[in-house]
């Protein structure tokens, strides 16, 4: 226990300065738009490049990662936050900036896949879900820290000081990392004399199940994005309530989730049909958003509401991932697990456009009605996937053992 404990420790801590970092710059744009002279349009660029980079690279790693080890790769990928961190705490121009975006978005790549190849292949099986269910809170808690501590920092000693604090702050966990490496070191699943071909690579990563869980991912993120960038704003202009009103529901959302989880890892590690809990979760929170699109609450109620959807979206994560874990062929953790969290990244990237113009139109409705219909969407992805008899067969072993 103290071994799994020690490993879902360092990589959920990874994990979670890897969403501090997507979040550490953003919040400095006021500050960054003032100084440079640079239009929020060109700053949301950087944004762009940021997830583009991201998306691209993640199913690279995912390949390194199953060829050469995690170790490595998750250390590389942590070198670059911190170099792209300081690049951008330096920077004096727009050019720089968007260096330093490159550079941290092809440092985000790697964590998914090499997170979960380390935790697949270090952490106990009968505490897997558990392991999840920390990695993507500690993911919650860096979402939750990088605006506060970014802004707070960014108004006392300006923008460049918060986001060379930022860096600062990879430094340490590139220490600590290092200082533990033995914990994250795995056997190398394909040796050279048995590395496959890229025929052979691309059809583990277009079997149907795993095309199943990035077309998840990639609807899951459109709706999450369309309620994390653009919810504040769709409830002021739908229910005329004030903004900080609004951002208080958001963040009743944020913080459910978390929680939502944390309980998740509980109900992973003791459910047998990890397919239905998933879509439990997601009816419910998508359900919480339609009644939402439909004024069927009240502007008071709004924190409510989102706080019940954020703990079913959090409830999902779990099981989300033990489903992704038996829809890989042995040896393919790096692989499968960075192409499927890629959409993450795509979905990201990909829907932003599309609720702007909706607001544009005064269409904020037309913003939780897009959410929910992402949301169905990714229902139906969930009840597709096969291999549900395994996990089955996997949680009974557990029991026997």
């Amino acid at each position: 226990m103290r071994k799994d404990a020690t490993v879902i420790g360092l990589i959920s801590f990874a994990h979670g300065m890897s969403h501090f970092y997507q979040l550490l710059l953003a919040p400095l744009f006021p500050f960054i738009k003032d100084e440079l002279g640079v239009s929020y349009a060109a700053l949301g660029f950087l944004v762009a490049v940021f997830y583009t980079l991201s998306a691209l690279f993640q199913p690279l790693a995912g390949f390194v990662v199953d060829r050469y080890g995690a170790r490595s790769v998750l250390l590389g990928g942590v070198a670059l936050l911190i170099v792209g961190a300081f690049v951008q705490g330096l920077a004096t121009n727009y050019a720089m900036l968007a260096l330093g975006a490159a550079l941290t978005g092809v440092g985000n790549s790697v964590f998914h896949p090499a997170d979960f190849a380390i935790l697949n292949s270090r952490v106990s099986t009968s505490r897997l879900g558990y392991a999840f269910s920390a990695h993507g809170v500690v993911g919650y808690v860096g979402y939750a820290v990088a605006p506060v501590f970014s802004v707070a920092i960014g108004a006392a000693f300006g923008w460049q000081a918060s986001l060379l604090a930022g860096a600062v702050l990879g430094i340490a966990l590139l220490c600590l990392l290092l200082l533990n490496s033995r914990h994250l070191h795995i056997e190398k699943h394909l040796p050279a004399a048995k590395k496959t071909s890229f025929g052979e690579d691309a059809r583990v990563l277009m079997a149907w199940p795993v095309v199943l869980c990035f077309l998840y991912f990639a609807v899951f993120a459109a709706g999450l994005t369309g309620l994390q960038s653009f919810g504040v704003s769709a409830m002021v202009e739908q229910y005329g309530v004030a903004a900080t009103a609004a951002s208080s529901a958001l963040t009743a959302y944020l913080v459910s989730a978390a929680l939502g989880i944390l309980a998740g890892g509980f109900v992973a590690a003791r459910a047998k049909r990890h397919d239905l809990v998933a879509a439990a979760g997601l009816a419910v929170n998508a359900l919480a958003v339609l009644l939402i699109a439909m004024n069927q609450v009240s502007g008071a109620a709004l924190p409510a509401a989102l706080a019940i959807a954020g703990f079913a979206s959090g409830l999902v994560a779990p099981s989300r991932d033990l489903i992704v874990r038996a829809s890989t062929p042995p040896g393919a953790a790096g692989r499968v697990f960075g192409f499927v969290y890629s959409g993450l990244d795509v979905g990201s990237f990909a829907t932003p456009v599309f609720y702007g113009w909706m607001l544009d139109h005064q269409m904020a409705q037309g913003v939780f009605y897009a959410v929910f219909a992402f949301t169905a969407l990714a229902i139906l992805t969930v009840l597709q996937l096969p291999g549900r008899s395994v996990l089955v067969r996997d949680i009974s072993s557990i029991k026997k053992a």
